[in-house]
């Protein structure tokens, strides 16, 4: 028999057991203190990150406010734009994913017969386009060439329950058939934005402007005001930037849970109602501001015709300007050549941006504010109130013009090698060659007399002993009338025109004032720049007696109902026959310190010398016979910047020529005062005077119109 043998025990060690004690202790303790990190050290860092993937805020969008003319006609409204979108999540079946290739593979039946059916409404093909890293990477949609199954597996693979667009601006009767088919075609939908739309369109553009997206420079800003950069626009030119936070309100804010796919769950506090913008209503007339449109373009085609049958171009921008002299009210403002803000309501387009950016008129900048141009002969009402006011000469001292003078040229006073240069009148340049004789202040302004402002301006022998006005002196009665300053129009890109002194072209030019600098700033040539918006102010500002109103092109601003919550005020911005504005300078044209006013016998003086300009001055054939009594000044401004550069046509004594013409009306207790300026326009009178003179016949015709439609009060 077999003996069994069993294996002998082994004989148990304990410190085995203790450590696979301690290797459970540690993991334990690791695993445990992980806990405690997660939930105690960390815990409120990892809860808000299991909000941020829960909680989310989502921008309610609000309406932008309307801009209104004076009368109520809309210039800048909202309107509906219809968009096509899909959410990924609720199409029926499922959507594919793309191969190797970046192709679209495996989609359901069920959907591409949704896809079939919605690309013959929409003009979107099906399926087009490869799926990879960098075609989704500058993916925009609405923007792409990307088929709707393109779009849809984008949009399921980064939000599925969130929209996302497929075709944009889609008409209303396509948008109403696909909201009517939404039962059979599940998770397509319509979404309704606001878009801008302008009634008005290039007729108010450079007043009104345009909206575009918020830029990354400005992205933060907004986003702190709760607005979101790739959806809200905001004002890029014109009323719509400088009132952009008055018009834009506030979004509204919802605050919902989400699912791990994206859906939203529920509002986790009560939403927050959007806020509608202001509403504003501009002091702009509609009505006058067509015809100055109209007037502008007619004068310069049909005289362009006449004229110059051979140079089509030759007129082709200009500005005109009406306002209220006595309450600062701008009722028109035109630049012409303008541009078509509607093209820019939904997008910017790149191609037409780049148009309006090259082309040489600049169609995009409001030329009333921030062109800056030599005044020419409209500026010599500034050292026509210096003369007097300085007792340089008086009312009936007579200065004889020749037709021409010669002056010595010198840099400095006591300059030995003096250079004889002559200064020729307007009237001489023209057959027979003769000046205009003996001129008084009234016949010296009223017929333009260069000549009598040379002498006047700078001094001329024993006529008019001394440096006459000076350079100093007409900086002053200049800025007084409002030349070299801002006039704070709300409006962007207003520029300040420039009026020089001996100490800026030190600092600029790098060489010293002359005799001749003096003498043809005089004329609101040489260095003299201004806008049309600067000179309209200084010719209002003498019909009104010397007092100066603030410029302004809002009437009223009313909320969201229609209430006004800022009502007009007229602002009086200076006063010069009573508010000390001109600097005092001795025999050496020092400062003294001391300022004064501007004497209101010299304001009449100006005002009166003005009524002759259209009565027996160079004004006369423009207004004889016209029913109302205006006033106002021509002006023919000589020039030569890069464009005239590039044709050629900067021939000295022969320079190409500005036409300006500024007047008010009615002269004993004006209403409006309109400003006209042509590019390259030759004579102020023959070309601005016209488009002057119908504004204020309209002006007036619209006056009596509105009066007869006025409801009558029966006692």
């Amino acid at each position: 028999m077999t003996e069994i043998s069993y294996p002998s025990k082994t004989k148990f060690e304990p410190w085995r057991m203790w450590v696979v004690q301690g290797l459970l202790a540690v993991v334990f303790l690791v695993y445990g203190f992980r806990l405690f990190s997660l939930q105690v050290i960390n815990g409120d860092e990892y809860i808000a990150k299991a909000n941020e993937n829960r909680i989310s805020q989502i921008s309610v969008p609000t309406q932008r406010g309307i801009i209104y003319d004076r009368n109520g006609y809309v210039l800048a409204r909202n309107v509906a734009s219809f968009n096509v979108v899909i959410t990924p999540a609720n199409l029926p079946g499922y959507v594919g994913e793309p191969n190797a290739d970046g192709e679209l593979v495996e989609i359901d039946a069920p959907v591409q017969e949704v896809y079939r059916r919605l690309s013959e409404m929409i003009d979107v093909p099906v399926s087009n386009g490869l799926i990879t890293d960098e075609t989704v990477r500058f993916f925009t949609p609405c923007q792409t060439d990307f088929g709707i199954a393109q779009i849809a597996l984008i949009g399921d693979t980064n939000s599925p329950y969130s929209e996302i667009r497929v075709a944009c601006n889609v008409d209303q009767k396509t948008a109403m058939v696909i909201k009517e088919r939404a039962a059979d075609w599940p998770g397509v939908g319509i979404e309704v934005v606001p878009i801008r739309e302008y009634p008005t369109g290039s007729l108010t553009a450079e007043v009104i402007g345009f909206l575009g997206p918020i830029s990354a420079v400005e992205e933060e800003y907004y986003r702190s005001l709760g607005f979101q950069p790739n959806r809200d626009k905001v004002g890029y030119a014109g009323i719509e930037a400088q009132l952009n936070d008055l018009l834009m309100g506030r979004n509204g804010v919802r605050v919902v849970e989400r699912d791990a796919a994206g859906k939203i769950i529920r509002d986790l506090e009560p939403p927050v109602e959007p806020i509608p913008g202001n509403n504003v209503k501009l002091t702009i007339d509609t009505r006058l501001q067509a015809v100055a449109r109209e007037s502008l373009i007619y004068w310069m085609r049909t005289l362009n015709q006449k004229l110059y049958p051979h140079e089509p171009g030759r007129y082709s921008s200009g500005v005109v300007i009406a306002m209220n002299p006595k309450t600062g009210e701008i009722l028109a403002m035109v630049s012409y050549p303008s541009y078509e803000n509607n093209r820019m309501a939904r997008l910017i387009p790149a191609y037409y941006y780049e148009q309006l950016t090259l082309d040489p008129q600049k169609p995009l900048l409001n030329h009333a504010i921030s062109a800056e141009h030599p005044p020419g002969s409209v500026f010599k009402m500034a050292p026509a109130i210096g003369i007097l006011n300085e007792r340089v000469v008086t009312l009936d001292q007579e200065i004889y013009d020749p037709g021409h003078i010669f002056i010595e040229q010198r840099f400095a006073e006591n300059e030995a090698n003096a250079i004889s240069r002559e200064y020729v009148c307007w009237i001489y340049k023209n057959p027979p060659h003769v000046g205009h004789g003996y001129m008084n202040f009234y016949q010296g302004v009223a017929n333009s007399c260069d000549v009598y402002f040379y002498k006047v301006g700078g001094g001329y022998e024993d006529e008019v002993p001394g440096y006459g006005l000076g350079i100093w002196r007409l900086g002053e009665y200049a800025r007084a009338l409002g030349y070299g300053e801002l006039t704070g129009i709300e409006l962007p890109g207003e520029q300040d025109g420039l009026i020089p002194d001996p100490n800026w072209k030190r600092r600029t030019q790098g060489e010293n004032w002359s005799t001749g600098d003096t003498y043809i700033a005089t004329m609101g040539q040489g260095y003299v720049l201004s806008t049309p918006l600067q000179m309209l102010v200084s010719i209002a500002t003498l019909a009104n007696d010397g007092k100066m109103m603030q410029p302004t092109i809002i009437r009223e601003v009313l909320d969201s109902e229609g209430n006004v919550i800022k009502p007009f005020t007229p602002k009086l911005k200076r006063d010069i026959t009573k508010e000390p504005v001109i600097q005092v300078y001795d025999e050496n044209f020092l400062p003294t310190g001391e300022k004064k006013t501007v004497e209101p016998w010299v304001i009449q003086a100006a005002k009166d010398a003005m009524r002759l300009v259209v009565t027996e001055g160079t004004a006369k054939s423009v207004f004889e016979g016209f029913e109302i009594e205006t006033a106002g000044k021509t002006g023919t401004a000589e020039y030569c910047d890069d464009v005239a550069n590039e044709k050629g046509i900067c021939d000295f004594g022969k320079w190409p020529a500005h036409a300006w013409y500024s007047g008010y009306a009615p002269y004993d207790d004006p209403e409006i005062a309109v400003v006209a300026f042509v590019y390259n326009g030759d004579e102020g009178s023959i070309l601005a005077g016209p488009i002057v003179k119908d504004v204020i016949a309209a002006y007036f015709e619209l006056k009596a119109n509105d009066a007869a439609a006025s409801p009558v009060e029966i006692p």
